[in-house]
């Protein structure tokens, strides 16, 4: 669960602390307040992406920062994996962002997406409005089915989700083998001489063409090189009028003076090295004068492989890099006709065994997700009938299809919630109340199922009224009692049942700011009756009284 948030930064927020309940925390204020902006913070922390503009105006970077504790999860091989300090039950989350990048960090270490991912899953559902939306949507509801049956069936569906993969690759395999087999014979034989012309220039190195252009520029200048190398060496160490010669009666000199003054002893070691290395420079230019030879043969055969690769990079793109990736290219694309006339036969079969096991897979996992569908269906009806929906019946219908990654089912919602109704599509049925119970209902379910500790629901108490937002107080209220919940609520009703009232208020003075506080006892009274009257007064504030006691 949630058990503290720290904001800094964030759109119209400077700072907030706060402390969470275990159970219910309810969020109030008025429309347009930013009740949503804790709730995106949250989803934020999580992993949700986030762009510069939610850094408050005037900051350099926008920090959000949870303290997770966890008691159900063992987090032991995912920590470990990841190369994350584990500090025991407490967890800490945080997000920072700034004008050009965010990071997710886990106890101070640097994170992934694939690992929020992952650990969200663990640890935070999130329904909105928009997520009540796509529920209602057909392609949803295997997806929430399938949920539904993981402890059952979970291992045998991503092991069929893997083999449908390996299946599609097989396929997409056996289309390149048919591609190549219905080459013509002319297309062959262009691409045999062309991945032969690229193999006959036996290029190893993809710098030769930079090193054989230097040694035709030493080639063709033999002579200019040995007249410059050959003076230098005769100016260095040739004549008695020599630098060398010179450099050695100032060693003369110099050891003279030192048998005087021995102060001159560094000197005359640094003029010694000096001396040395003269001496190693006149020998490299002489034997590198020595070694310059007019070599017409060898000038030809580098001008001749030079316009052979050249040749070779106009064609197969302008580098000896690219040449010899083209030439791996077309080898490869040769041994697949080849291979493809031999095997495609043999992959065929292999495709075909591999469909008959989805085939099978596919058909158990139909059969046990028809059998979950009952209990899920029953589950949903009781948790409905709890929510002022005594005639309600749920269904979920399934059509066979052509073997996909979720096997052969179609799955879809059905409901009725009159009597003298038949059942249809979800989407088709519920009005805005009802769908909002529904969500509950299936929410209510799935996080008991994944073992979730904190659910948050945004304003999906939409259209309800009377004994229904009861109803859904009693619900929230009870399902808080083993998971955390944070709701975002317009009914004083549901409001009444906060382990912790969180007021959010919007100001508007020289600047627009969000204050977020924990509501006290009489401040919370004030608020619920406010929810209840839209304004508070005598009336109102005896209401939200009776409501929470």
């Amino acid at each position: 669960m949630l058990s503290k948030i720290f904001i800094k930064n964030y759109i119209l927020i400077d700072e907030l602390e706060l402390d969470l309940s275990k159970n219910l925390n309810i969020i109030t204020g008025e429309t347009g307040a930013g009740k949503s902006i804790l709730i995106n913070a949250i989803d934020i922390a999580f992993g949700a992406k986030a762009g510069k503009e939610v850094i408050k105006t005037g900051a350099e970077k926008a920090v959000i920062e949870l303290t997770v504790i966890n008691t159900k999860q063992d987090l032991v091989q995912l920590f470990d994996e990841y190369g994350i300090d584990d500090m025991g039950e407490e967890i800490i989350l945080s997000k920072e962002i700034t004008s050009t990048s965010s990071r997710s960090r886990v106890n101070g270490c640097l994170v992934n997406q694939e690992f929020m991912r992952i650990f969200r899953e663990m640890f935070l559902d999130i329904h909105s409005q928009h997520q009540t939306y796509s529920f209602l949507q057909p392609k949803f509801h295997i997806m929430l089915l399938d949920s539904y049956i993981k402890n059952t069936a979970g291992a045998m569906l991503e092991n069929y989700k893997k083999e449908f993969s390996h299946y599609k690759e097989l396929l997409s395999k056996l289309e390149e083998l048919k591609n190549s087999a219905n080459k013509t014979e002319e297309q062959i034989d262009f691409l045999k001489f062309q991945a032969g012309e690229i193999e006959d220039a036996q290029i190893v190195d993809i710098n030769e063409d930079e090193k054989l252009n230097n040694e035709l520029a030493v080639l063709e200048n033999v002579e200019k090189l040995k007249e410059l190398t050959g003076s230098a060496y005769w100016t260095i160490s040739g004549d008695d009028n020599s630098v060398l010669e010179g450099l050695f009666q100032i060693k003369s000199n110099l050891s003279k003076a030192l048998s005087m003054d021995n102060s001159l002893e560094e000197t005359e070691s640094e003029l010694i090295g000096a001396i040395e290395s003269l001496k190693n420079v006149s020998s490299a230019l002489r034997d590198y004068s020595s070694s310059l030879e007019n070599d017409e043969e060898k000038i030809n055969f580098i001008q001749e492989r030079l316009f052979l690769l050249d040749k070779l990079k106009r064609k197969y793109g302008g580098s000896l890099e690219k040449v010899m990736e083209e030439g791996s290219r077309l080898r490869q694309e040769l041994d697949s006709i080849e291979f493809s006339t031999q095997n495609i036969e043999e992959l065929e079969e292999t495709i075909s065994k591999h469909r008959k096991n989805l085939e099978e897979t596919a058909k158990l996992l139909s059969e046990e997700r028809k059998k979950q569908a009952k209990k899920l269906s029953a589950l949903i009806v009781k948790n409905l009938e709890k929510l002022e929906l005594p005639k309600v019946r749920f269904d979920i219908n399934f059509e066979d299809c052509e073997l996909g990654v979720n096997g052969s089912d179609k799955v879809e919602f059905l409901i009725s919630t009159n009597v003298s109704e038949d059942l249809k599509p979800l989407a088709k049925v519920a009005s805005g109340g009802e769908i909002s119970r529904v969500m509950l209902a299936i929410k209510t379910i799935f996080a008991q199922s994944d073992n979730i500790d904190t659910v948050v629901f945004d304003e999906i108490d939409t259209g309800i009224s009377g004994r229904t937002s009861q109803a859904v107080a009693d619900e929230v209220k009870e399902l808080s009692e083993y998971m955390q919940i944070i709701m975002i609520t317009h009914q004083a009703i549901i409001a009444s049942k906060a382990s912790k009232h969180i007021y959010v208020k919007k100001t508007q003075n020289d600047i627009t700011s969000v204050s977020i506080t924990v509501l006290g006892n009489e401040d919370r009274i004030k608020a619920i009756a406010e929810l209840a009257g839209g304004e508070i007064n005598s009336e109102s504030l005896k209401f939200a009284q009776m409501l929470v006691n």
